[in-house]
């Protein structure tokens, strides 16, 4: 099964909002800004962004999704894009702030199965935790 680069992209960062049992709203407001933002999604119609999050959970909620779903990713994503993809999580991983076992063990997962050199996804983790960083509030 082949979907669209903006679908797989999209995927990921649903999956990564998931990953914990409870899609934030800071995870999803993060998800539509880059949709609405990013140069890679300047020809993706955000109207479809519905559609495209209903379609990842109902591949993840099948017999072995998560193989499956990751699969799709994979063979949909041009080498190009898997460090982007990749970044993408990160970033909805670092907006909420302090990410579950399970988003670490999820990125840990896109990692490997999109061929992420490790000290590429360090610097990448790295760049989402610098742009997410936030100064206590003083009382």
């Amino acid at each position: 099964m082949m979907i669209s680069h903006h679908a797989a992209l999209i995927y990921v960062m649903v999956m990564v909002s998931a990953a914990d049992g409870n899609m934030t709203d800071p995870e999803l407001r993060m998800i539509g800004e880059i949709v609405n933002f990013l140069p890679i999604f300047r020809d993706y119609d955000p109207e479809l962004l519905t559609r495209t999050t209903a379609a990842c959970a109902e591949i993840l909620d099948s017999d072995d999704g998560l193989n499956r779903i990751l699969d799709v990713i994979k063979a949909s994503l041009p080498p190009k894009l898997r460090e982007t993809a990749y970044a993408l999580a990160c970033d909805v991983a670092a907006a909420d702030r302090d990410p579950h076992r399970e988003v670490m063990r999820l990125l840990e997962l896109f990692r490997h199965r999109l061929d992420i050199d490790r000290l590429a996804a360090a610097a990448i983790e790295r760049g989402a935790m610098a742009r997410f960083a936030i100064l206590p509030v003083h009382a």
